[in-house]
């Protein structure tokens, strides 16, 4: 059974939500973005969303698009996105962690070599944002026999015409991108998303979880009643970004308040079901 499978299993047993996070691999450096991701569980997240940094990140706002630069000029590649995931690995052998990005970096890396090595690392799933479901065959089917998840995208434009193919090979989870746009942007509302995760799950079994807008434990809290999952990524970016010099070093204290933050959003969501 996947991580992603049992985590979502034991929390629906707990009857909560999973808190997902998301940081960008390699920001604002590689050993600041390791202590930050394997510290995370302990702040709260169930789940890790880790970013696979790329030049060009046309689905993502200012913040993340800036994570992204800066993990690309601190040296941050695929090969250390791995490292990352190994190293956690080394202690923690629970907590899923998913890579989202962009297929161009995966491409380029060989797509059978990255799913082996991504497999040997500990990844448990994937999100490529830029890869239609009619297309991603090359990529998901190795990853779904190398014990790897593939995670697909709805949006609120995902129709029921659209859904089943959307939903068709998915596994993991489906993440709901809750406003259109990129990362970063406004919120919906909570019965908007409740509206729409009843909707898609009329077409599977899959847990869903929310994204795009989340900021606030009050938000986290208000998706994790209406869902299987909160995603909050821009909001976790930023904190980072404050935490940083001129040089775009971290500050004393940024991998604290990183976490600090992380822990009052996973509050939010942990009383999202009976807050």
């Amino acid at each position: 059974m996947s991580r992603l499978k049992t985590c979502f299993d034991r929390l629906r047993s707990e009857d909560r939500a999973a808190f997902v996070t998301f940081v960008t691999a390699g920001d604002p450096t590689h050993e600041a973005s390791l202590e930050i991701v394997r510290g995370m569980p302990g702040a709260g997240a169930d789940i890790i969303e880790l970013g696979m940094p790329f030049t060009d990140p046309s689905a993502d706002g200012p913040s993340i698009d800036r994570a992204a630069q800066r993990a690309l000029a601190a040296g941050a590649n695929m090969h250390k996105t791995l490292d990352i995931v190994r190293t956690v690995r080394t202690d923690n052998q629970e907590t899923p962690i998913v890579l989202m990005g962009y297929f161009n970096p995966v491409y380029a890396y060989g797509i059978d070599a990255f799913v082996r090595d991504a497999a040997d690392a500990g990844v448990d799933g994937l999100i490529i944002v830029d890869l239609p479901p009619e297309e991603d065959e090359e990529l998901r089917i190795p990853a779904n026999a190398a014990g790897i998840d593939v995670i697909r995208l709805a949006t609120p434009t995902s129709d029921d015409q659209r859904l089943p193919t959307v939903l068709d090979g998915a596994s993991g989870f489906v993440y709901y991108v809750a406003v259109a746009g990129v990362t970063g942007g406004k919120s919906a509302t909570a019965d908007d998303i409740q509206v729409a995760v009843k909707r898609i799950k009329t077409h599977t079994d899959l847990p869903v979880a929310v994204g795009f807008g989340i900021r606030t434990p009050q938000q986290a809290q208000a998706m994790a009643a209406v869902a299987d999952g909160a995603v909050v990524g821009s909001a976790i970016v930023s904190i980072i970004e404050n935490g940083l010099d001129d040089a775009h070093m971290p500050k004393d204290g940024m991998v604290k308040d990183v976490l600090d933050f992380t822990a009052e959003l996973a509050e939010g969501v942990r009383t999202g079901k009976t807050g």
